[in-house]
């Protein structure tokens, strides 16, 4: 049954590579992964444009575990030299937007739901969501659908690790900041040039260092990633404006670095866009990573973002394909990753379910 499930799993993602679905544009990916359940005898439910169902035997009174994984992208940048709407398969490679991240994750964990579905006397529930926005962060993802699921104790998030277990995953809070100085004619002198001004701030973001270190997740990471000002070459701007990514350990809720920033930074204004991108882990003592340790993959913290953010429950971030490779030009999975992901996810669930 396996081989079989991991056969329409592979044919799966070539049907979402080739059906475009940016983030709040994913109701044709949505309606494939509709079909799936139901050429498998499952029923499912779709909110907005998520896909999820429960296993058969679903007993309220056990614990449950949820399998998530989103099936939107990025848009493919301009580096694309093979088409990355269509799904093409080369050197052992499967080639297309989303093949990576995060859609080998997904087909892997919906052929792994499928395998457990009509398994009897399960000690976990199962839930298993394909989970809209998460690329944008959006309204309509896997936040959305929270309060309509049964109530989650612990998740396995489809993401590229390697099939390696990342039990921790770095928040993130973006800030616009202002250096602001004073307007002026180009001609004339001006000792308050906004941009110049701007020096100071950008010395001042490149060396600052947050005092916390997490053993799993490591330092806090601030990058200065877009940068704007003036509209014309003979006038002075009153003011520069600036956008700042920070990447935030354990050691700090979200909050303490809007804290930090607004008290220490070099800016007439820095204000956060959310606090709601939180920093997640998931105790190295719990019996999955305890189990996934058992078959022998290796553990590390993880410096990206994913719908771990929106969970309030321990999670860990699990998925064939590597990180690296993702929103990157060509973007593409060996199909052997795909092949060992259900091979390991099914594993894993076995010695814990």
């Amino acid at each position: 049954m396996i081989e079989r499930l991991t056969t329409q799993a592979i044919n799966l993602l070539k049907q979402l590579i080739e059906t475009p679905s940016f983030s709040s544009e994913e109701a044709e990916t949505a309606t494939h992964i509709e079909h799936w359940f139901q050429e498998h005898d499952i029923p499912c439910q779709r909110t907005f444009n998520n896909v999820w169902a429960t296993n058969k035997y679903f007993d309220a009174s056990k614990p449950t575990l949820l399998l998530n994984s989103h099936h939107d992208t990025v848009k493919p940048n301009n580096g694309y030299t093979k088409a990355p709407f269509k799904a093409i398969v080369e050197d052992g490679k499967l080639y297309g937007l989303g093949s990576n991240d995060a859609g080998g994750a997904l087909v892997s964990l919906i052929a792994t739901f499928t395998h457990f579905y009509s398994r009897k006397n399960l000690k976990f529930n199962l839930v298993i969501v394909a989970s809209a926005e998460e690329e944008s962060s959006g309204d309509y993802g896997l936040n959305s659908m929270l309060s309509l699921l049964p109530k989650i104790d612990v998740a396995i998030v489809g993401e590229p690790t390697l099939m390696n277990l990342a039990i921790a995953e770095k928040g993130l809070v973006v800030f616009d900041a202002e250096v602001k100085g004073t307007p002026s004619h180009a001609a004339h002198p001006n000792a308050d040039n906004a941009i110049y001004n701007t020096i100071t701030a950008l010395q001042w973001f490149k060396n600052y260092v947050f005092e916390k270190t997490s053993q799993t997740l490591g330092e806090v990471k601030l990058t200065v990633t877009q940068i704007n000002a003036g509209k014309q070459h003979n006038a002075v701007p009153s003011e520069v404006k600036l956008v700042i990514d920070v990447r935030v350990n354990d050691k700090y809720t979200n909050k303490d670095i809007v804290d930090i920033l607004q008290k220490e930074a070099p800016c007439d204004r820095i204000i956060p866009r959310s606090l709601k991108l939180n920093s997640s882990a998931i105790p190295i003592e719990h019996p999955l990573v305890i189990a996934g340790i058992e078959i022998g993959r290796n553990t590390y913290g993880s410096p990206t973002l994913s719908d771990q953010a929106c969970l309030s429950c321990p999670s860990l971030k699990l998925g064939p394909g590597d990180s690296t490779r993702s929103h990157s030009a060509d973007e593409f999975i060996y199909i052997h990753e795909i092949e060992e992901g259900i091979k390991i996810y099914v594993e894993l669930l076995e010695k814990v379910v």
